[in-house]
C-alpha cells in the first residue's frame, strides 16, 4: 500500500476560494456604452468620448450590426489623412465590428481581443442590445488576465535573450494558475497565448529583421496542441508555413534557415519545438500556397500513400499565427476537399478510429510499465481524433477539441450524450494532467505524460479508469454506426 507522501499533489493557493470557476465578460462591465450615432460628426464624437472618459464610441448600424470609432481612428482617418472635424463618423466607422455575447467566458474573450489585435469589443446581450465594452484593461484583476503583464514584456522585449528570460517564466505563469485551481481550459487557453507571443516576438527578432526576408511573403502556422490552445508543460511546438506564390522559389532555402534560428530560440527559452520534424523549418512543412493546394489534392485522392493521414491530420490541427493575406490557410482547403471524397472520410474515420482508449498495452506488460499510463497516447490522443474527425464530419472549421465537440454535438456520428460525455471526460483527463506535470515541476522533475499509477489519488486512478471506458465506449459506437451506415 502507498502511503499519502508517495502521492504527487499541487498545493492550492489560499486565495483561490474567492474567484468563480468560471466568469464571463459580463462580470468585467463597469460603466455604460457610449453610443452614438452614424450622422455625428467626428468632432462631436470627440467631444462625446472627452466628456464620458473613454477612447471609443459605439456606432448603431443597420441590421442590428455595430460600428465602432476609437481615438485612434480619429488620429489615423481623419487627422493624418487631413480631413476636417466636420466629417461624418459614418464615413470613417470601422464596421460591422466584431461583438460578443455577454454570457462568453472571459478566457474566450481575451483570447478574441489578442489575436485580432482589438482595443476594445462591444458586449451586447440576447437582443443585441450593446451593454458596455471590454478592452485588455478590464482583464488585470480576472484570473483569465493573469498573463497579461508577462505577454507585455514578452511582445516588448529588445533582444533575444530578453525574450528568453521572460518566456522562461512560463511553467511557473501555469503553475500558478494550477494552484489556483482554474479550469483546464482557461489555463491551457491562456498558456497557448503566451506560446503564441514567444513566436511572434521572435519571428519579429530572428527573421522578418534579416535582410531580404519580407514578413508580408508568408503566412505562419501553429500546429498540435498549442494551435489547438491545448499545450501543457510537455508539450512541443509544430509549425508551417505557406509562402506567397510571388516569392521566388530561390529563396525559400533562406528563409527556411532563418526559421531554423528561431527553433533554437524557442529551446532556449525553454519550449520545445517538434523532434519529429513537423516545423516550418523543414521543407515538408513550408511550402508555396501553390504547392501545399498540390499536396492537399494528394493526400485527399491517396490518403495511405506519402503519410498522407498524418499530414491531414496535423494540417486540420493548423491555425494561422501570423497571415500574409487574406487567402484560406491549407486547413480551410483541405476541409473542402475532404468533405467531397466520402471515400477518404471514412479512412480518416477508420484512422481515427485506429488508435484505441486503454490502460495499458501488451507492449507496457511487456517491457514492465504495467504501473504506468500515458495520458496523452492512451487516452487524450483518441478523443482528439474522434473531436477532429466528427467537425470535420459537418464541416466545422473549429480546431479547438472542446469546441469541436460542441460543433458535432448531435450529428450522426455523435450524439448529443456522448459529446457531453467526451467534453467532460477531456477537462477531467486534462486536469490531472496538469496537477501531474505541475507537482513534478515543484519537485524538480521533468513534466512527463506517463504517470505512475501508485502516485495518483485514489479517486484520480478511478477516475483515469471511468475515462477510458468512456472513450473507448464511444469509439465503438462510432465504429458501429460506420459499418451500419455501410452496409445499408
Amino acid at each position: 500500500m502507498n502511503g499519502p507522501e508517495d502521492q504527487l499533489t499541487v498545493a492550492h493557493r489560499r486565495d483561490a476560494s474567492g474567484t468563480p470557476a468560471s466568469r464571463t465578460v459580463a462580470d468585467l462591465l463597469r460603466t455604460a456604452p457610449v453610443i452614438g450615432r452614424a450622422e455625428m460628426t467626428v468632432r462631436q464624437a470627440a467631444a462625446l468620448m472627452t466628456e464620458r472618459g473613454q477612447d471609443y464610441v459605439v456606432i448603431p448600424l443597420a441590421e442590428g450590426r455595430h460600428g465602432l470609432v476609437t481615438d485612434a481612428d480619429i488620429r489615423a482617418r481623419v487627422v493624418a489623412a487631413g480631413r476636417g472635424a466636420d466629417t461624418p463618423v459614418g464615413e470613417i466607422v470601422d464596421g460591422p465590428a466584431l461583438v460578443i455575447d455577454h454570457r462568453t467566458s472571459t478566457v474566450d474573450a481575451l483570447t478574441e481581443l489578442l489575436d485580432r489585435g482589438l482595443r476594445v469589443i462591444p458586449v451586447c446581450d440576447e437582443t443585441g442590445r450593446v451593454l458596455g465594452v471590454i478592452g485588455a484593461g478590464d482583464f488585470v484583476a480576472d484570473p483569465a488576465g493573469a498573463s497579461m503583464p508577462l505577454r507585455e514584456q514578452i511582445s516588448r522585449s529588445r533582444s533575444v535573450a530578453e525574450l528568453q528570460s521572460h518566456a522562461r517564466r512560463i511553467p511557473q505563469l501555469v503553475a500558478d494558475l494550477v494552484r489556483r485551481d482554474r479550469p483546464a481550459h482557461e489555463v491551457t487557453r491562456v498558456t497557448s497565448l503566451i506560446v503564441d507571443a514567444v513566436v511572434q516576438r521572435g519571428l519579429a527578432l530572428v527573421v522578418d529583421s534579416r535582410p531580404g526576408v519580407d514578413p508580408a511573403s508568408y503566412t505562419w502556422l501553429s500546429l498540435g496542441s498549442n494551435a489547438r490552445r491545448e499545450p501543457v508543460l510537455s508539450s512541443d511546438v509544430d509549425s508551417a508555413v505557406v509562402f506567397d506564390d510571388a516569392l521566388d522559389p530561390a529563396s525559400h532555402t533562406a528563409y527556411r534557415e532563418a526559421f531554423a534560428e528561431l527553433d533554437e530560440v524557442l529551446r532556449g527559452a525553454g519550449i520545445a519545438v517538434d523532434a519529429n520534424g513537423a516545423v516550418a523549418s523543414k521543407t515538408l512543412f513550408s511550402r508555396s500556397r501553390s504547392a501545399w493546394r498540390t499536396a492537399i489534392r494528394g493526400w485527399v485522392d491517396e490518403p495511405l500513400e506519402n503519410k498522407g493521414m498524418i499530414f491531414t491530420s496535423l494540417i486540420l490541427d493548423g491555425r494561422a499565427l501570423r497571415t500574409a493575406g487574406t487567402e484560406h490557410v491549407p486547413g480551410d482547403e483541405m476541409i473542402a476537399a475532404l468533405r467531397a471524397d466520402p471515400r477518404t472520410m471514412r479512412l480518416l474515420l477508420e484512422e481515427s478510429l485506429a488508435t484505441r482508449a486503454r490502460l495499458r498495452t501488451v507492449r507496457d506488460v511487456l517491457t514492465g510499465r504495467a504501473g504506468t499510463f500515458d495520458l496523452k497516447s492512451h487516452a487524450l490522443t483518441p478523443l482528439v481524433n474522434i473531436a477532429r474527425w466528427a467537425a470535420l464530419s459537418v464541416d466545422s472549421t473549429e480546431v479547438n477539441t472542446r469546441a469541436r465537440l460542441r460543433a458535432a454535438s448531435g450529428s450522426p456520428m455523435l450524439s448529443d450524450d456522448d459529446a457531453t460525455t467526451l467534453l467532460e471526460v477531456f477537462d477531467v483527463l486534462q486536469r490531472m494532467r496538469l496537477r501531474y506535470q505541475v507537482a513534478r515541476f515543484d519537485r524538480g522533475e521533468a513534466p512527463t505524460d506517463v504517470v505512475e499509477m501508485k502516485r495518483l489519488s485514489p479517486l484520480d486512478r478511478s477516475l483515469v479508469g471511468q475515462a477510458v471506458r468512456e472513450i473507448a465506449g464511444v469509439q465503438q459506437r462510432m465504429a458501429n454506426m460506420s459499418q451500419y451506415q455501410v452496409n445499408r
